[in-house]
């Protein structure tokens, strides 16, 4: 597959300012970019503190989507978790509301000002809804803070990345009987594979954009031997379309994917995916016309993003596997 110019993607190239619901990942505006591509529309939104060379996978993965369009899909839904972020007990409830039908959550933890008696507060109060839980704390525990820490919050279907390191997730793997979750040793990795060979997860969270597109994803997955787990980057609708028709190409049985974080947005680009009976469809997305866009300051700092990243393409930074797939 072709790269297509600067041009023809800035032709069509619009930056949305999304506002959300709760802060999130220290963020209350998620802001992407989109264009169309003859097979549709792809979003380019690698997070600010990203650089050029890890933003061009997510240049990557827009691409695909607006000129090579979804890979054939295997089921026709696919089973979504709530999302919880790191708010008080008391809120959880009203936030689990968002996700009808959910049966799996995921619940952030170590995020700046919280505390222990907080994190096994809100997963408890998570889990007198839903039966399956998972925490994700982004790599920010020490080892042992992620050892005593896990035992603390009770029976979990994972933790997801506790620490920073495929070292410190080996170690933690083995001092709990908690299965762990590689995210950001997978997404951020330059060998996405190492964490497998490591022995250092049970489970695999992949994410589209990240990775470099769906048909990437599809390919790394095929090579670990791990349960996957597709998830947001907390995409835009039009992200999140991408998302969902990887994991419904998937083969075999998934866990719950993460692939619900659409009710996050107050307003986002188009129809969000929003979860019917604890599931998500596959289905194209187009932005309605009346888009929230950044104002004239951001959309100049996003072009010019998208200028030197698609330079880095261009010039063959991770092209070579991209093409592969």
């Amino acid at each position: 597959m072709s790269i297509p110019s600067l041009e023809e993607i800035l032709d069509t190239a619009q930056v949305v300012a999304l506002p959300m619901r709760e802060r999130f990942r220290g963020i209350t505006t998620r802001e992407v970019m989109v264009f169309r591509g003859p097979a549709g529309w792809g979003e380019f939104g690698p997070f600010p503190e990203y650089d050029d060379a890890e933003a061009a996978w997510w240049l990557a993965a827009g691409i695909e989507a607006a000129w090579q369009g979804p890979p054939s899909p295997l089921r026709d839904s696919v089973e979504v978790n709530a999302t919880v972020p790191a708010v008080p007990a008391d809120d959880v409830a009203a936030i689990l509301d968002r996700f009808p039908g959910a049966t799996t959550a995921k619940v952030k933890v170590a995020e700046p000002g919280d505390t222990l008696d907080d994190e096994v507060r809100r997963v408890a109060a998570v889990r007198d809804r839903v039966p399956n839980v998972r925490v994700d704390a982004n790599g920010k525990w020490t080892p042992q803070q992620a050892i005593s820490t896990i035992r603390e919050l009770g029976e979990l279907q994972y933790a997801e990345q506790p620490c920073a390191t495929v070292e410190e997730l080996a170690a933690v793997r083995a001092a709990v009987d908690t299965p762990i979750a590689a995210d950001e040793s997978i997404r951020r990795a330059e060998d996405p594979l190492r964490v497998v060979r490591a022995g250092a997860a049970d489970v695999a969270v992949v994410k589209v954009a990240p990775l470099g597109g769906m048909r990437r994803v599809l390919a790394i997955a095929a090579d670990i031997d791990l349960d996957i787990v597709v998830s947001s980057a907390l995409d835009s609708a039009v992200g999140m379309a991408a998302g969902v028709s990887c994991a419904a190409a998937l083969p075999g049985e998934t866990l719950a994917c993460g692939l619900g974080t659409g009710t996050m947005f107050t307003r986002d680009v188009a129809t969000p995916f929003v979860p019917v009976d604890g599931r998500v469809h596959p289905r194209l997305v187009a932005p309605d016309d009346d888009l929230l866009l950044a104002d004239p300051v951001r959309a100049t700092w996003w072009r010019e993003r998208l200028t030197r990243t698609h330079a880095l393409l261009a010039a063959g930074h991770a092209a070579s596997e991209w093409a592969r797939v």
